[in-house]
């Protein structure tokens, strides 16, 4: 009896503040509960947390998104994750469904940060031993965590929404640059084999968030046209992208993105770029004043869920990819 209590596996759900809601809908997906806790911040701006539960060798497994202000809710998981070290917890995998200053990912210039390497050493340090996240803004970033990192992909999801809303017959996948052209190529399989095109474009190193969109480069003339991209914070790339394909004789455009950033002016700019339809995901949370009608949210809950059961269980995260890898 001793050694079956001894071995007995105990998995445990752990929320910071940054989208409660998210951590609901996996816990119901999971049919646990989220583990109590304390967490509030001082007057200088320092965080506290401190667990209402024993967390004594479970399996815990710590569910943070970072909207803005994200470097408080990297901290805040930070924090979560060291008091769940200190509590003697087993096994600890951070959960970041977006995972942050994914786009610093290598150095441009000289004396330039890798500021995704740092946030990967950072959640080692602090003794998290897993990580989960969706839909990283390049893959070398998995090779930055010492440790193992399971990448999940929300693309399986929102292309079953586009086949059945849209069919595939008349679709083309457009990726906004020749970057995403790989993950154009996946796409465009997943819909049955659709063409594929991308918009050229310029940036600017020494300007943020500013893009200028060329030309496209495909057929797109009289067809529905999936725009894709990982992310939208400003909007200005994928704004830029539906007007070069409007002006080349697209017909409805649809645009899909797993992290729907929506940074100011965002919200505006998709309301009126010409789209008939944005698809995101809830991997971050979209406040009521940053919807709009042509807005679809889908939740990315049951792919967590199913990705917490399989590493729990010790089971095989890939079976779930559907053939996206």
């Amino acid at each position: 009896m001793s050694e079956w209590i001894e071995n007995q596996k105990n998995l445990m759900l752990f929320s910071g503040r940054a989208h409660p809601e998210l951590a609901e809908q996996v816990a119901a997906e999971l049919g646990v509960e989220i583990t109590p806790q304390t967490a509030r911040d001082f007057a200088n701006g320092e965080i506290f947390v401190r667990f209402e539960e024993s967390v004594r060798g479970c399996d815990a497994f710590v569910l943070q998104s970072c909207p803005a202000p994200l470097n408080k809710w990297i901290m805040e998981q930070l924090i979560m994750i060291d008091a769940l070290k200190r509590g003697s917890a087993k096994r600890i995998t951070a959960i970041l469904p977006f995972y942050p200053y994914a786009r610093q990912d290598k150095k441009h210039r000289g004396r330039e940060p890798i500021s995704a390497r740092l946030i990967a050493d950072m959640f080692k340090a602090a003794g998290a031993d897993r990580i989960i996240t969706v839909d990283l803004h390049t893959d070398q970033i998995q090779g930055f965590f010492d440790g193992p990192v399971d990448h999940m992909h929300a693309q399986g999801q929102l292309s079953d929404y586009v086949r059945e809303n849209y069919g595939t017959e008349n679709i083309c996948v457009v990726s906004p640059d020749a970057g995403r052209v790989k993950v154009g190529e996946k796409w465009a399989d997943a819909l049955d084999g659709a063409p594929l095109a991308f918009v050229h474009k310029t940036r600017d190193p020494n300007v943020p968030n500013q893009v200028k969109s060329n030309r496209v480069v495909g057929e797109v003339e009289g067809r529905t046209c999936v725009l894709i991209d990982d992310m939208i914070d400003t909007g200005g790339t994928i704004a830029g992208a539906v007007k070069i394909l409007k002006d080349a004789g697209a017909g409805d455009v649809i645009i899909a993105t797993t992290h729907g950033v929506f940074s100011d002016p965002a919200a505006e700019r998709l309301a009126g770029c010409g789209a008939k339809e944005v698809i995101t995901t809830n991997t971050l949370p979209i406040p009521p004043e940053k919807h709009f009608e042509n807005l679809t949210v889908l939740s990315i809950a049951p792919l967590l869920a199913r990705t917490i059961h399989e590493v729990f269980e010790n089971g095989s995260v890939t079976s779930l990819f559907n053939g996206v890898a």
